[in-house]
């Protein structure tokens, strides 16, 4: 037995954002994949898998039971299936930010959904937010409390505009100019990040006045600007917009910036030759740039592991 792939996602902007109901857009990013499998001999990463899934099993059984109209699952299939050595044979490091629950959440759903909704149908506004619901419960076995993107996007693996809460779209990004100087890249900080304890200190941060207005006047306003100008391909202004931003995140999120890339991010800033936001909830993890000029980004970061995600 092997199952479809399915792929990590990048939230490009939006994190925390969203949770507050501003603007996110999220892609799939291919380079990571995860698909279900299923051996009579497990190695130790296919048994902590397998052993994940019988817990997850339990999780859902419970949930189909308390949201009947939402969640309908073959789950004799499925206990059959991991009592017979199923397990989530993934690429997609945990803890980076880049959607490793999401991606084993869209597989099962796509393998023992009941009345699934599907890729190929015409995906109304409300089937969409049907979906987010659905993998919201589901992934949050994982995190205590999910929004539903991450699997969504992984899912579909189509870009997705978040308006709000209750307004979910595809978008159409521009395609990639192959030889642009321009990049988003993936700066690997070397350390697990936590997305619960991350959340918990934003959401004690809301607890503050100022917390709440820098977020609703100046966080989320870079933010709805830096997407209008990556769908629209305004990449002069984009890089205006995420300097902005990075700025922003520097001062006010600090708990959620490792404290050696604290440097780093400013020095992005000072010579403009990449800017840094957080890629996920942070605290570890991928950290997200955005480069004017991908080489003498590179240069600068030398020291440093960086993957390309798009180029401009």
């Amino acid at each position: 037995m092997k199952g479809p792939l399915f792929y990590a996602k990048i939230l490009l902007f939006g994190e925390y954002g969203i949770i507050k109901d501003s603007k996110g857009l999220a892609i799939p990013y291919n380079s990571y994949q995860g698909t279900l499998k299923k051996e009579e001999v497990l190695n130790e990463s296919a048994a902590l898998s397998n052993k994940n899934l019988q817990l997850f099993y339990t999780y859902l059984k419970e949930k189909t039971a308390e949201f009947p109209d939402l969640l309908s699952f073959r789950l004799d299939e499925l206990e059959k299936d991991i009592n017979e050595g199923m397990y989530f044979d993934s690429s997609i490091p945990q803890g980076y930010g880049v959607g490793s629950s999401g991606a084993l959440v869209a597989a099962l759903y796509d393998k023992y959904a009941n009345h699934k909704i599907t890729v190929l149908e015409n995906l109304t506004r409300d089937k969409l937010l049907q979906l987010k619901q659905i993998f919201s419960i589901m992934e949050s076995f994982f995190h205590g409390k999910s929004s539903g993107l991450d699997p969504l996007n992984s899912y579909l693996s189509i870009p997705i505009l978040i308006n709000s809460k209750d307004h979910i779209e595809p978008a159409g990004i521009p395609s990639q100019k192959e030889e642009g100087k321009g990049a988003v890249f993936l700066l690997d900080s070397q350390m697990v990040g936590e997305t619960e304890p991350m959340v918990n200190i934003f959401m004690n941060k809301m607890k503050n006045e100022g917390f709440r207005n820098m977020l609703s006047k100046e966080f989320s306003a870079h933010t709805d600007a830096c997407i209008d100008d990556f769908l629209k391909g305004n990449v002069k202004s984009l890089f205006g917009n995420v300097k902005k931003l990075s700025k922003v995140v520097l001062d006010n999120f600090q708990p959620m910036i490792p404290k050696k890339f604290h440097q780093v991010w400013q020095s992005g800033i000072e010579s403009n030759n990449f800017y840094l936001k957080l890629c996920g909830s942070g605290g570890g993890g991928y950290i997200l740039g955005f480069a004017p000029d991908f080489e003498k980004a590179k240069e600068q970061l030398k020291d440093y592991r960086i993957e390309l995600v798009y180029r401009f």
